[in-house]
């Protein structure tokens, strides 16, 4: 722990300092995979946990398509940049983040107490459901990764992606528009790049 920053000390979190270091001081972004898949059961499990995550209303906007198998890795290949590939057809599963468009035909279930002054406000207003649904599927993308690396997983969240062509392949006839990619599994540790710096609290914060 960083003398220089000693409020980061304080010993009573609500879990411990080595859960917290799991899924956010030594984890990382890994591009280089063991050869061991990632069940089923497991990625129903990530799930899950990462969707009691607030949304805005309780929208849940993301979708989630999980890339296993070998036809899927052979549709999602040609869409990635040239830098992805590689990394991205050895990751066990690569998680599709998408935002659904049409997320106010789940209100009633999810917000029944504002469903109908909602779905009319947004049916007025397309960008501002754009908007809404990109906003809080960022938000669950985040919680995707925090609830991969709690059970045990490695996370390579990326861009780099023909957004237009993986929306034909895999959400075609639905309002699901791709947000970004996430390879999941169990990553070769000795792979990781050098951590790159982070802003410190003076630089990215005030207490107001």
């Amino acid at each position: 722990m960083s003398n220089a920053e000693p409020y980061l000390a304080q010993a009573d979190h609500a879990i411990s300092d080595a859960a917290l270091d799991t899924i956010f001081r030594s984890a990382r972004t890994l591009r280089q995979w063991q050869d061991k898949p990632v069940s089923p059961a497991l990625l129903m499990a990530l799930y899950d946990l990462m969707r009691w995550g607030p949304t805005e209303s309780n929208i849940t906007p993301a979708r989630f398509h999980f890339v296993v198998s070998k036809d899927a890795k052979a549709r999602l290949e040609p869409l990635l940049d040239e830098g992805n590939r590689k990394q991205t057809m050895a990751a066990p599963a690569t998680a599709i983040i998408g935002y659904d468009l049409d997320f106010a035909s789940t209100l009633h279930k999810l917000a029944p107490r504002a469903a109908d002054r909602m779905s009319e406000s947004l049916a007025q207003d397309p960008q501002k459901a754009r908007f809404m649904a990109m906003r809080s599927a960022g938000l669950q993308g985040g919680y995707l990764i925090v609830a991969a690396r709690a059970l045990g997983l490695d996370c390579g969240p990326m861009s780099g992606f023909d957004n237009d062509g993986v929306d034909k392949a895999f959400f075609a006839g639905t309002a699901i528009k791709s947000y970004f990619l996430c390879n999941l599994g169990y990553g070769v540790a000795e792979s990781v790049r050098p951590r790159a710096a982070r802003l410190g609290f003076d630089e990215a914060c005030k207490i107001l």
